[in-house]
């Protein structure tokens, strides 16, 4: 059993930023999903066990940056120029059957309890 355990969500105004952290107990590949009220849960930024591949939405690419620390199994998603159409409960994701990333919900096996992130205008 994968245990999952995410900080660092937050209100904050546009053009801010927050950085979220998701520990998990051991290492895999992960990634950053979000939801936001009435809407579909969505990709945000995907990266591989070793962290040589990352990919990242069109929405929030060149504001957010996903990163991992391999020796504390910690994966982080960096979250700059923040606009209100980020707001949405972001959750980590892990996919224990594979070591590369992976876009899709379906792929990924283990899932955080969810953080808020609120932007406002």
């Amino acid at each position: 059993q994968v245990q999952l355990v995410e900080s660092g969500g937050g209100l904050v105004q546009a053009g801010g930023s927050l950085r979220l952290s998701c520990a998990a107990s051991g290492r895999y590949a992960m990634g950053w999903f979000r939801q936001a009220p009435g809407k579909e849960r969505e990709f945000v930024a995907g990266i591989s066990w070793s962290g040589s591949s990352i990919t990242y939405a069109d929405s929030v690419k060149g504001r957010f940056t996903i990163s991992r620390d391999n020796a504390r199994n910690t994966v982080f998603l960096q979250m700059n120029s923040l606009k209100p159409e980020d707001t949405a409960v972001y959750s980590c994701a892990v996919r224990s059957t594979g070591r590369t990333l992976a876009t899709r919900v379906e792929y990924y096996d283990y899932w955080g309890q969810g953080t808020q992130v609120t932007v406002s205008s």
